[in-house]
């Protein structure tokens, strides 16, 4: 396992100094009992010359990059391991730009291995776990402001909840000791958009507190739902200071931070990875540094091919 005492880039180049130290790592932290093949995970396995393993069944050989964010890769583990501590590290995310300068590739080879770490972040995003208590909902919207663009590139009636300029990112957050998020991007901020995903991520006894925004009406069919009417200024309830959605919007303030002042223009093809992105860091964010790593790399097994992100 990971070295517990690694609190920076230098201790993690002293505890992975070569591609072998971090093909152990590899290993040791995806497979627990011993070598599984990601043709046949029943199948007995033989070990094989130069790091890789043949799977009996499929007569098919792999290693324990196989199948992986790291498959097929020319960059070396050490690259990867630190392309992935500088962004899970950095909390408002890194740039393509950046982090090439940082490890020596082009910006080309590091927005390729930063969309690849990013599919692998969308675990945390997983609508399968069920959130549950006091939940709030809102929605936002991603884009550059009008009033800050040239009078030639200025779009018209762009004000508001308009989004042909801009697109809506709908999140829900469970309160807690360790509050929670999940978010998705939408086509619009209609009720047939929202709900449904309200409906798959959230537990029917939970408490939902949004604002007063018309896709939420018909929430109260199957949730105790509250409103807090943003429109009349009203921001806490004043008879329950526990209805608010002062939680969700700072998870906001730190998406748009990071939106404007690292990345500066997210495509809506590409969105939802770099939402999946800041929901990782923020659900993780008690982990330590090394816990982060470890959980990544556990959660390693999604290829991303650059065909898939190109065409």
């Amino acid at each position: 396992m990971l070295d517990t005492n690694i609190h920076s880039m230098f201790d993690l180049m002293k505890v992975f100094p070569d591609e072998d130290s971090c093909i152990r790592y590899l290993e040791h932290i995806r497979w627990v009992g011993g070598p599984v093949s990601p043709f046949d995970p029943e199948s007995k396995v033989y070990k094989c010359a130069g790091g890789k393993y043949k799977c009996k069944n499929t007569g098919r050989y792999f290693n324990v990059r196989t199948g992986t964010m790291y498959d097929n890769t020319k960059i070396s583990l050490q690259k990867w391991f630190l392309a992935i501590w500088l962004i899970t590290s950095h909390k408002k995310g890194i740039s393509s730009i950046q982090l090439g300068k940082d490890i020596g590739v082009t910006q080309k080879t590091a927005w390729f291995m930063l969309q690849r770490i990013r599919a692998c972040f969308g675990i945390e995003n997983n609508p399968a776990e069920k959130f549950e208590g006091i939940i709030e909902c809102d929605e936002t919207f991603v884009g550059g402001k009008n009033k800050n663009r040239h009078k030639d590139k200025k779009v018209e009636a762009s004000q508001g909840r308009s989004f042909k300029d801009k697109t809506p990112v709908v999140g829900i957050l469970q309160r807690g000791e360790v509050s929670k998020v999940k978010c998705i991007v939408a086509r619009d901020t209609k009720r047939k958009s929202i709900q449904p995903f309200i409906n798959k991520v959230v537990e029917r006894d939970a408490v939902i507190i949004s604002d007063e925004w018309h896709a939420y009406k018909g929430l109260e069919s199957r949730y105790d739902h509250h409103v807090v009417d943003h429109g009349k200024k009203q921001y806490v309830d004043y008879e329950n200071s526990e209805i608010h959605s002062n939680s969700i919007e700072g998870f906001w303030g730190i998406l748009k931070r990071a939106y404007n002042g690292i990345y500066n223009w997210w495509s809506r093809k590409h969105m939802q990875k770099y939402v999946d992105e800041f929901v990782f860091r923020f659900n993780l964010r008690k982990l330590k540094q090394n816990e982060r790593f470890n959980f990544l790399n556990l959660n390693s097994g999604v290829r991303t091919k650059y065909k898939q992100l190109i065409t």
